[in-house]
C-alpha cells in the first residue's frame, strides 16, 4: 500500500508531488493523458500564459525562461517534462482513474487496467472537468461547425462563412480576436460585452507586479475583500476588449437565446448565416467518481484549503480553493506547502 496517491499530473499534481519527495514519501502520480503537459498542449495553438515567467515557477525549479516572457503552452508543457525528470516524479501515463473509495483499509483507486491502494489520495484533477454547451446547440443545424473552446486549436479548423463565439471570459475574448483579424469573415459575439479589460503592462511593470503589490492574489476567499473579489466579474487580462469590439466585422448580439435549425435567436437579433460556432462557455466540475464525498452548491468538494471531509483525502488546484492564485501554475505551490505541512501533522 503506497503512502499517497496523487490524481493529475499538471501543475497542481507536480507540486504536491515536490513535497512528497522532499517528504521521502512512496507514491505515484497518475494521468489519464499520453503525456505530461498533455492538458496544455491540447488546448489551441496561439495560447500564451496571462503570467511572466517570474511568476510561473513551481516549488523547487524556476521556469526557464527571461523574466518578462509570456511562456507558450508548449514551453508549459516542456517546463512539466522537465520537473518529473529533475525530482524523478514517478508518474503513471495513460492512467485514467474511475472511481476513488475509501474502506477500512485505506483508499482504493480504480482505473482501466486495475486498482491502487493507498494510505491517503490527493485529487489534483484541476477546475476544468466536462466542457458545457448550453443546450440549444442541439437544435443547430449539422452543416454548422461547432465546437467547444476547449478543442479549439485554430482558425484553419473552421470552414468558410460567418462566425459565432459565444462566451465572454478570457479564452472567448482570445479567440474572438484571433478569429476576426480576418476582415472578411463577420464574427458575431454572445457575451459580456461591459468586462473590464486589463493591460499586462502598466507604468513600467507588469500587472501581476501590481497585483502582487497590493495583495490581490492573496487574499482568503473567506476575507472581506476576498469575497468581494470572488463575487465581481473577473476582468480579461492581456486582451484590448474594446478594440476587438470595435472591428467592422465583430457584431455584438447579446445572450444566446435560442436556436431552429440555421437561425440562431439572440438577445438583440436572429442570425441565420453562421456557419462556425465556438462555445467559450466554460466547464462543470465532476468530481461523482469520489465515493462519499460532500459537494458544495457549485458542485465543487467542501473543504477547508484542501482537506475534504474523508480523512485522508486531499485537493489541490481548485478554483478559490484559498485564494485567486489558486488554480493557476504560480499561484498553487503555496497551497501544496500548505498541505504538506497539514500531511505531516496527520503522519
Amino acid at each position: 500500500m503506497l503512502d499517497y496517491v496523487v490524481i493529475g499530473g499538471a501543475q497542481a499534481g507536480l507540486a504536491m508531488a515536490y513535497h512528497l519527495k522532499m517528504m521521502k514519501k512512496e507514491f505515484v502520480v497518475l494521468d489519464g493523458e499520453k503525456e505530461i503537459g498533455a492538458s496544455w498542449l491540447n488546448r489551441w495553438d496561439s495560447l500564451k500564459l496571462f503570467t511572466p515567467t517570474q511568476y510561473n515557477h513551481l516549488p523547487g525549479l524556476k521556469f526557464n525562461a527571461p523574466k518578462g516572457h509570456y511562456p507558450t503552452k508548449v514551453e508549459v508543457a516542456n517546463y512539466f517534462k522537465l520537473y518529473v525528470k529533475e525530482f524523478a516524479i514517478p508518474v503513471q501515463l495513460n492512467t485514467l482513474v474511475t472511481a476513488v473509495r475509501k474502506t477500512e483499509e485505506g483508499f482504493f483507486i480504480t482505473h482501466k487496467d486495475g486498482e491502487l491502494a493507498a494510505k491517503n489520495v490527493v485529487i489534483a484533477t484541476g477546475p476544468f472537468h466536462t466542457p458545457y454547451t448550453p443546450p440549444c446547440n442541439t437544435k443547430i443545424a449539422d452543416n454548422v461547425l461547432q465546437m467547444h473552446s476547449n478543442y479549439y486549436k485554430g482558425v484553419h479548423q473552421l470552414q468558410d462563412g460567418d462566425a459565432l463565439v459565444v462566451g465572454g471570459g478570457d479564452s472567448g475574448y482570445q479567440i474572438l480576436n484571433e478569429i476576426s483579424k480576418d476582415a472578411s469573415r463577420t464574427v458575431y459575439f454572445s457575451g459580456d460585452t461591459t468586462v473590464k479589460s486589463i493591460p499586462q503592462h502598466f507604468l513600467g511593470k507588469t500587472i501581476w507586479w501590481w497585483f502582487t503589490l497590493v495583495g490581490f492574489l492573496s487574499y482568503s476567499k473567506y476575507s472581506w475583500i476576498g469575497k468581494k473579489i470572488n463575487s465581481s466579474t473577473q476582468p480579461v487580462i492581456g486582451t484590448d476588449v474594446k478594440e476587438i469590439l470595435s472591428r467592422k466585422n465583430v457584431i455584438s448580439v447579446g445572450r444566446t437565446k435560442d436556436a431552429l435549425q440555421n437561425e440562431i435567436v439572440f438577445k438583440t437579433k436572429k442570425v441565420s448565416t453562421i456557419k462556425n460556432i465556438v462555445w467559450a462557455t466554460g466547464y462543470r466540475p465532476n468530481f461523482k467518481w469520489i465515493e462519499g464525498l460532500e459537494l458544495d452548491a457549485d458542485s465543487y468538494p467542501k473543504n477547508y484549503r484542501g482537506v475534504s471531509n474523508i480523512t485522508g483525502l486531499y485537493f489541490i488546484g481548485l478554483p478559490w480553493m484559498f485564494t485567486r492564485g489558486s488554480a493557476t501554475l504560480g499561484g498553487v505551490s503555496k497551497d501544496a506547502s500548505y498541505l504538506a505541512s497539514v500531511m505531516q501533522d496527520n503522519d
